[in-house]
């Protein structure tokens, strides 16, 4: 069987993937597509449980080369029990967030660089590499001001805490934002680059249209 479609979607905090992956599965399903919607960290027991430790705000002290290696802890575990099944049974696979916001947190916003991300994902994820990458890049102060606005209301009503990124000085996200830009360039034929204040219909327009000549190409390549 041919291996499924692995597209992920990547961004800043308050970019609006939890929204454009939600709609680009009911999208597909409209399609007579079953995807699978995971995400990153998290998706498995244990990446949920580290998800926790390294987005709580009270994880204070994380070694930048600590909180990276939890990273791919977490992506190693998602990759043996459910990216590489899934994706070996031919499956659609919709993940927020991959390696391409280790390289641009760690590596940019941390100031790790691009190289040890790159050779640990080589080492430990098996070089796997999504089939398109929808990278979603409004302005740095949009983007910043609804991740901080969005923790703000979950935490007064109570719910999970995973504002510790977003305590960080702009000046962190500046570096994560130009890292992000910095992938683009580097990879045009895997990442589709969707910039700009747009709404959330503009967003969801580019996103189909990308998607639906990914799924044209693996049509024609596949036998009849």
């Amino acid at each position: 069987m041919p291996r499924g479609l692995f597209i992920t979607l990547e961004g800043l905090d308050g970019s609006g993937k939890t929204t454009q992956i939600n709609r680009l599965a009911a999208w597909l399903k409209r399609r007579g597509h079953s995807p699978l919607v995971t995400r990153q960290p998290g998706g498995t027991a244990t990446g949920e449980r580290i998800r926790t430790l390294v987005l709580d705000s009270r994880s204070t002290g994380l070694a930048p080369m600590t909180e990276m290696a939890l990273m791919f802890a977490d992506r190693a575990q998602a990759i043996a029990e459910v990216f590489a099944p899934a994706l070996a049974s031919g499956q659609i696979l919709l993940c927020d967030r991959f390696t391409d916001s280790t390289e641009a947190y760690q590596g940019g916003g941390r100031e790790l660089g691009s190289a040890v991300v790159l050779e640990l994902h080589r080492l430990l994820c098996g070089n796997l590499q999504p089939d398109l990458t929808l990278l979603l890049l409004p302005s740095l102060e949009a983007s910043l001001s609804r991740a901080r606005r969005r923790n703000q209301r979950v935490a007064e009503r109570g719910g999970e805490d995973e504002s510790r990124f977003e305590q960080e000085q702009d000046a962190f996200y500046g570096r994560v934002w130009q890292k992000y830009r910095e992938i683009a360039a580097r990879e045009p034929a895997r990442v589709v680059l969707i910039e700009g204040d747009l709404t959330i219909d503009e967003v969801h327009e580019q996103i189909v249209e990308a998607v639906a000549e990914r799924l044209a190409v693996l049509a024609a390549e596949r036998p009849a």
